[in-house]
This record gives C-alpha cells, sequence and structure tokens, in this order.
C-alpha cells in the first residue's frame, strides 16, 4: 500500500473505533464527549466520502477500509431500524412532548396528540395559560391528569399517588419545578409508576463547548428518584435534553430500558437531528418508538409501544 493511500485507510479505521469506544473520548473539556454522543449517529455521514475517495484512488485496502466503519455503523445502530415485534391486546401506547411555552396554538395540538390513540399524554413546558385549553383538548379521551409545575400527565387511566420529584440542580432558583410521579392502574396489569420530568437544557458555545452540567446533575437526582422507587414497573416520559448515547444520562439509563426500535429524531422540528424526548421504561419493554407530527413545537411528538 502506498503510503499516500495509509490516510484513506486510517480514516475509517479511527471513525469505526470512535462509534464503538465513544465513552473513551474524555469530558473534561468542554464535555466533547457528550457532544459526540450526541450526534452519533450521524457519524455515517462520512462514510460515503470516503468511500468515493477510495474509489477514485483506486485503493482495493482503502476501499476495504471504508467498508469497516459501515458495518460497525449496523452492528450499533442497524437493530434500531429493524421493524419491531409484534403488538399484544394489552400493550400501551404512550406519547412525549415537550409541547413548548409558546406554541401558537396548543389547543390544537393537544387534540392531534389525543387523535393518536395513545392512553398517556406527557407534556412539559405548560404554562398556566395554556392549561384550559389543553385541558379542554385531552378531557374527552384523558379524564385523568396532574400537572406539576410545567409538566403534566394526562391519562385514560385512574392516577393516584401523585407528587412532585424534586431534580432542580443547585444554582437554578427555587419554583423550577420540573418533574412529577404518579401510579397508573392500567385495565388487567395492576399499578406502574410513572415519572413526567424535563431536564435542563444543554448550550453549545466556543467559550465553554457543551455546557451539561445543570442537565447531568439533574439525571443524578432523577436516577436516585428511580433507584428509590417501589414499584417494580416503571415508565419515564421526559424531555432529557440528550440521547440515550449520551453519557450525562448514565445515571437514568443504569434504572431504565431504552426503545429496542426506531430512531425516532425529535429536535429540533424543523429538522429533527437527534431525539433527546425520551420513553424509558423498567420491568417493561419499549417495544417501538416513532416521531410524529409537527404541532408548533420545536420538538416533535414521540410515541412509543410498551409490551409489559
Amino acid at each position: 500500500m502506498a503510503s499516500r493511500d495509509a490516510g484513506l485507510v486510517v480514516a475509517p479505521v479511527l471513525l469505526a473505533c470512535l462509534l464503538v469506544f465513544h465513552s473513551a473520548v474524555p469530558n473534561t473539556a468542554g464535555r466533547l464527549g457528550s457532544l459526540l454522543e450526541t450526534f452519533l449517529p450521524w457519524l455515517a455521514a462520512a462514510f460515503p466520502v470516503l468511500l468515493v475517495r477510495a474509489l477514485l484512488r483506486r485503493s482495493p485496502a482503502a476501499a476495504s477500509a471504508a467498508l469497516l466503519p459501515v458495518v460497525v455503523w449496523a452492528c450499533v445502530f442497524g437493530g434500531l431500524l429493524l421493524p419491531p415485534s409484534g403488538s399484544a391486546p394489552d400493550d400501551l401506547t404512550v406519547v412525549q412532548h415537550n409541547i413548548s411555552d409558546v406554541n401558537p396554538d396548543p389547543g390544537r395540538a393537544a387534540r392531534e396528540l389525543a387523535a393518536s390513540g395513545a392512553g398517556l399524554v406527557a407534556l412539559q413546558e405548560v404554562t398556566e395559560a395554556a392549561l384550559p385549553d389543553l385541558t379542554a383538548a385531552l378531557a374527552p379521551r384523558y379524564p385523568h391528569h396532574a400537572v406539576v409545575g410545567t409538566v403534566g400527565l394526562w391519562s385514560a387511566h385512574p392516577l393516584t399517588g401523585v407528587r412532585r420529584v424534586d431534580i432542580r440542580p443547585q444554582g437554578i432558583d427555587e419554583g423550577w419545578e420540573r418533574g412529577l410521579r404518579a401510579t397508573v392502574r392500567l385495565p388487567g396489569q395492576g399499578d406502574v409508576a410513572v415519572y413526567v420530568v424535563h431536564l435542563p437544557s444543554v448550550r453549545l458555545g466556543w467559550d465553554r463547548g457543551f455546557a451539561s452540567a445543570h442537565r447531568d446533575e439533574s439525571a443524578h437526582l432523577l436516577g436516585a428518584a428511580l433507584a428509590a422507587e417501589r414499584l417494580e414497573r416503571i415508565v419515564l416520559l421526559g424531555d432529557l435534553n440528550g440521547t440515550v448515547e449520551d453519557r450525562g444520562l448514565d445515571p437514568v439509563l443504569a434504572r431504565l430500558g431504552p426503545p429496542r426500535s426506531g430512531m425516532a429524531f425529535s429536535w429540533p422540528a424543523s429538522f429533527p437531528v437527534a431525539r433527546i424526548d425520551q420513553i424509558l421504561a423498567r420491568d417493561a419493554t419499549v417495544v417501538e418508538v416513532r416521531s410524529l407530527a409537527a404541532t408548533g413545537s420545536d420538538h416533535l411528538p414521540v410515541a412509543a409501544r410498551i409490551a409489559f
């Protein structure tokens, strides 16, 4: 192999290593590891470039190397693209949506969510001004609901044990309420603990990198709350401001399992590049997750089917 082709071989090998060993990228300076993990599936955008360069150079070694990250990507993410398993009559459909505190028509958005036929609808950025419209739109299908601060849960099934979940990081003013927990009694299934949360936003800037300290601290608090949950079955619906690959959410992912099928990018709604709206479960399987149509929010709604 000519020395000029060495770079064409090394580059795809390094890319494959990033896909497999992304957790080895340090998070000390600007949380570069979390930044990489947020957009990890998009490393696939480099595949055509590497392959075309190898073909133009007519290098068999480079062409073979260019296929390596493709195979690795398929091993890491390919399962999410496979069709989900068949549904069962007692599967639960749920919807998670940051409806946006500046949504021009929250009532219309809520009616669209209700049309999904979900048994549970979780919302973030619920404002006092929007709450009457949301409740009026959702009440016919969801007679049970609970709101704590700016997060709410609307349910077709009875709710009990509603309480606030403290996920407020240090340095954020009191009155910041973004977590609730309720017990949902499902017909033929019994009680399920449902958490609705909205973790702090992250910021990306040249001066501070991927600023996620508040989000990460909130994730630790949420992880502790999940660890203390007495019910075996848990469903979490939330805007976690992070992907399931992002190590900042490890305290939550250590307690709950991600979806088995579906990519369902949810943010930003205009051109979704990541799913930061999550539906996770314990002692249950999130069989599939999918994005729904835009509602006027900067997030797309996410729906999931859960098997118990």
